[in-house]
């Protein structure tokens, strides 16, 4: 029993650092969908290939606006490593989070610094002219730094680096007489001696890890259809619990996601060399967006045809309440990409649904890749980003074949769920035996029971202004209440949707009241880390509680 408990202390460490090490890219990618916006318009309307088609576009005032938009966006993707390096370390800290940006670039500008001494010491340094000579060599140019090609990783590794540091720093006690120097204005004295060491070890190390890096990239891109089916399964599975940023961003933004060769020059990451692909004019390689363009279809097709399935196996006396909920939640996945209220919607009530999910979206993602599909976003896979990431972008991208292979996704959907939820009676929304639950206020008494709500929801909820409704501070209260109280609470954080709150002991934890009383989507936990869907209100919650408990900085 001892061994056994001990197999998931550890195996609950291990999600917990996956998960720590996935939510640190939260922050830093947080800039790219706006960036990636600005990039794609500027492209699309500066793009020879569309000028020669739309000779209008030539325009000299627009042509320079565009051009402006485009130089806009493209700051955010020519710099990731230092935005990553100051991003995950704010990102990752508790506390201090001034002085854990000012420390994450402080050590990303040692840690170059430091490499380009070596080099040039070494006699290493590449002729800085010659970017064959350059690429060979494994260095680039950071921030007017000539130094080793680290990419992403170099900013990732700095920002966890920071962390670190600074998670022990700020509470060392130092001498009296050196008090100034304590708390936060140490950790970036401390930082310019660790990245020093850092960089010396990156200096002998980096050329096998990158080879290794290299590697595995080859064997991801070698992985051909398999290997797509495989992460849009294994996506989708870890999305519940948190997981997936873990899986998703190393891919996008480090060479993890594959290196290509675009217009003479190397890309490191499917979101770069995807940005650096519209700039050209040369037809779009479907490899760098086999791990993205099949989400679009089964974000907005495949869950409407899911949703329509859930609809027509509802009871039709039920029907107009159950549609009213999945209609929004199809519709919030088709325009903007996020899934979470109808993928929870069948995850809590039949998680069978959500396996069949998982393997219908890996097939999506699959056929998207063998009829080629090249197109892709920095986030948010929904019409809004289709349209200006795609459509906008012209022919190269294939946008045409989102609606034709999006008719067979919906109808694959729905033709499967319909079986399954009538051959297991899966009680999804209608199908409940007790239908007085939904007989009067229905919406809100059919989702009050299976402890979800749309976004849509959400918001109307929070507008509304009959006093039945909680305040941002009472809801925050009735949460600490509702997890135990303050001296059951770790730590209090957000993501994008997620409400992240660790505990000490779980069984304080009060799930059916934050689902039933407390407007959460859906809940879940990871070890003791209690997790609500809250949408876009998650963060202001957060903020919110940290200033009750008086955690906040």
């Amino acid at each position: 029993m001892g061994e056994t408990a001990q197999k998931l202390t550890k195996r609950n460490k291990f999600l917990r650092g996956f998960e720590t090490f996935g939510r640190s890219f939260l922050l830093p990618v947080s800039v790219l969908p706006a960036a990636g916006i600005l990039k794609g318009l500027g492209s699309a309307f500066t793009n020879d290939n569309t000028i020669e088609m739309y000779p209008w576009m030539g325009n000299e005032i627009l042509q320079f606006f565009m051009g402006f938009l485009n130089m806009l966006g493209s700051v955010a993707f020519n710099n990731l490593p230092v935005i990553f390096a100051v991003g995950v370390a704010v990102g990752l800290a508790k506390h201090e989070k001034g002085s854990a940006a000012l420390s994450g670039l402080l050590g990303f500008l040692i840690l170059h610094s430091t490499l380009h001494f070596l080099l040039d010491s070494s006699g290493r340094l590449a002729d800085s002219s010659s970017d064959q000579l350059m690429a060979e060599s494994m260095q680039t140019t950071v921030l007017g730094i000539q130094t080793m090609d680290l990419n992403v990783f170099g900013g990732i590794i700095t920002g966890l680096i920071v962390y670190f540091v600074h998670k022990r720093a700020i509470k060392i006690q130092v001498p009296q007489i050196f008090g100034f120097f304590s708390g936060p204005r140490l950790v970036p004295i401390l930082i310019m001696p660790v990245m020093a060491i850092a960089a010396i070890g990156f200096f002998f190390i980096w050329p096998l890890l990158q080879s290794g890096i290299n590697m595995l990239s080859v064997a991801i891109l070698k992985s051909g259809y398999f290997g797509t089916f495989a992460y849009g399964v294994i996506e989708r599975i870890l999305l519940p619990f948190g997981l997936h940023h873990g899986i998703n961003w190393p891919i996008r933004t480090t060479p993890l996601g594959g290196v290509f060769m675009i217009n003479g020059q190397e890309y490191a990451g499917t979101i770069n060399a995807y940005m650096a692909a519209l700039a050209g004019s040369e037809p779009i390689d479907p490899l760098i967006t086999r791990f993205s363009a099949g989400k679009f279809i089964f974000n907005m097709f495949g869950l409407a045809g899911a949703a329509l399935a859930m609809y027509v196996t509802a009871k039709t006396k039920n029907r107009k309440i159950a549609g009213s909920l999945l209609l929004a939640a199809a519709l919030t996945a088709f325009l903007t990409g996020i899934t979470e209220p109808i993928e929870f919607t069948f995850l809590f009530i039949a998680p069978v649904l959500y396996g069949i999910h998982a393997i219908l979206a890996g097939t999506t993602m699959l056929v998207a890749h063998l009829a080629g599909a090249a197109f892709l976003t920095p986030t948010g896979h929904g019409l809004i980003n289709f349209i200006i990431f795609s459509v906008l972008q012209g022919t190269r991208t294939h946008w045409y074949l989102l609606p034709i292979i999006g008719v067979f996704c919906f109808l694959m959907y729905f033709m499967v769920f319909t079986f399954v939820i009538r051959k297991f009676d899966f009680k999804t929304p209608g199908r409940e035996d007790d239908t007085s639950t939904i007989a009067l206020h229905g919406k809100e008494e059919t989702r009050k029971k299976m402890g979800i709500k749309t976004l849509k929801d959400n918001d109307s909820e929070t507008a509304a202004t009959n006093s039945s409704v909680l305040s941002l501070h009472d809801q925050a209260e009735a949460l600490i209440t509702a997890h135990g109280g303050p001296e059951n609470i770790v730590s209090v954080d957000a993501c994008i949707t997620r409400l992240r709150i660790t505990v000490k002991d779980d069984s304080l934890v009060d799930s059916e009241t934050i689902k039933n009383d407390l407007n959460a989507m859906g809940f879940t936990k990871s070890g003791m880390q209690m997790q609500s869907i809250y949408g876009g209100k998650a963060n202001q919650l957060k903020i919110e509680i940290l200033d009750i408990l008086e955690m906040a900085d």
